[in-house]
């Protein structure tokens, strides 16, 4: 048991150094992207709320909501999402590149735009938190960096666990390993900080490494899949439209096809769901492709109180309505993995444990770095002190035999 141990703690030590700067990217990251949903939402609207008329206003009809952003933007809107909330406007997305408006639904009025600063910034977090801010071809080997840098993490937090376990359970063992202590010389601080926050941390750390293992590499989430018994899905040919052949729209004509009956559409989609919160409909690349709807009854990253729903766009009859308890286990957990790891399966009471063990993660990396290098600077030290009492000449080699 005690070789074993040996063995893992040289394990643990080096891919800890390894991997240390990469994995405190990933959390510091992490931290800075724990309310990043609920921080867009009051940057983007802030200033956007809406009055209705009158406690029974009806909303514009969605053609004239989409006809007013068509004009102000020149362009195509790509979604368009209403929330259940009167004060909320209606939201027109053009895209990762044409940016957001905002629009009240029931005068019209163009509100204004999303805050590009702060989206901007969040998008240069998670591009960090993916891969380390590459850009291009070099994404593919920041992705195999940061995907490694999570199996690693994740042998860190299994292991870590491990070495954790006292050999001897007493009192006083068990507060100076559960529970911070004062007054400790730098060395001792470190220790007792990485016990500590390696404890109370292992079981939600756990989750969201495994979680991002999963998202990192295809095989992990097949792997997912066949746990519970089930083939991996195909996976999906990027494709520009539902039906080959088909090219997305990019004109005004064409995209005045696509707003036909779409408020009869949507208010079928209304009716498949109560208590939504918000429903978001894909335009689709033709007056004759399907409607698609996400009808969500939580906070946008909660995968169990989500329905994608499917309509034909001619007669509005429903060609697939998917609640999340229609879906297989296999990818139910997969769609759980998802947002475990950013804790929003739990709503904001889950972003809140992943912000704050992420913030324990950094700790983590920071003490056993220093731990680390107090290890070698003392080997090194050992190793000098070594030599120069060793004899550095000849001479002096003789003279020691010869005493």
């Amino acid at each position: 048991m005690k070789q074993l141990r040996k063995i893992i703690f040289w394990c643990h030590l080096p891919i800890g150094v390894i991997a240390g700067v990469v994995i405190l990217i990933m959390c510091v990251t992490g931290v800075l992207l724990t309310y990043e949903k609920q921080i867009m939402s009051w940057a983007d609207t802030r200033n956007y709320r809406v009055n209705a008329p009158s406690p029974h206003a009806q909303r514009l009809p969605l053609d004239t909501i989409i006809a007013k952003a068509r004009e102000s933007k020149k362009a195509t809107p790509s979604a368009i999402t209403i929330r259940a909330s009167v004060e909320a406007p209606a939201e027109i997305n053009f895209g990762r590149d044409g940016g957001t408006i905002f629009i009240n639904p029931y005068s019209g009025d163009i509100l204004g735009e999303g805050s590009r600063a702060v989206r901007s910034f969040f998008r240069f977090i998670t591009d960090m938190h993916r891969w380390l801010g590459a850009q291009g071809e070099n994404r593919n080997v920041a992705r195999a960096i940061t995907g490694a840098c999570n199996l690693g993490f994740l042998f860190l937090v299994c292991s870590g666990f491990y070495l954790w376990w006292p050999q001897r359970w007493s009192g006083k063992v068990f507060r100076n390993v559960m529970w911070f202590r004062r007054g400790l010389p730098s060395k001792a601080r470190d220790f007792n900080w990485h016990n500590v926050i390696g404890f109370w941390s292992a079981v939600p750390l756990f989750i969201i490494v495994l979680s991002g293992v999963v998202l990192s590499y295809q095989w992990a989430g097949n792997l997912v899949y066949r746990i519970v018994g089930e083939a991996p899905p195909t996976p999906r040919v990027n494709q520009t439209s539902s039906n080959p052949g088909i090219k997305p729209s990019t004109n005004v004509s064409d995209a005045t096809q696509t707003t036909n009956s779409l408020d009869s559409s949507w208010a079928r989609a209304e009716q498949q769901v109560s208590g939504w919160q918000s429903i978001t409909m894909q335009f689709p690349n033709s007056g004759d492709a399907p409607l698609t709807f996400t009808i969500d009854q939580g906070n946008g990253g909660q995968p169990q109180k989500r329905t994608q729903l499917t309509l034909d766009r001619a007669t509005g009859n429903v060609l697939r309505l998917e609640p999340f308890s229609s879906y297989s286990r296999g990818r139910q957990l997969r769609s759980i993995f998802r947002f475990a790891h950013t804790g929003e399966v739990l709503g904001i009471a889950g972003q809140t444990i992943a912000g704050l063990v992420s913030t324990g993660g950094t700790f983590l990396v920071l003490t056993g770095l220093a731990l680390a290098w107090r290890r070698l600077r003392g080997w090194l030290g050992r190793r000098a002190k070594s030599v120069n009492q060793q004899p550095h000449t000849a001479v002096e080699a003789l003279g020691t035999a010869g005493e």
